[in-house]
């Protein structure tokens, strides 16, 4: 079960980071995304590698 909360964390923050890249204009791929410079996607982006960080944090401290 920790396992698989550290591979959700993971994923949830590298999803953030891509969203907050593409939000931003510094990550335009593929190019027709409806996501590249619109800045909603920089706060879902956030809060998603937010989320992600807290499920990685809770894993480690049910690891213990």
């Amino acid at each position: 079960m920790v396992k698989a909360a550290y591979v959700l964390g993971t994923l949830l923050v590298l999803v953030g980071l891509v969203w907050i890249g593409q939000g931003s204009g510094y990550f335009p791929y593929p190019a027709e995304s409806f996501m590249i410079d619109q800045t909603p996607w920089i706060y879902w982006g956030a809060l998603a590698a937010a989320a992600g960080a807290v499920v990685i944090a809770q894993a480690r401290r049910r690891s213990r």
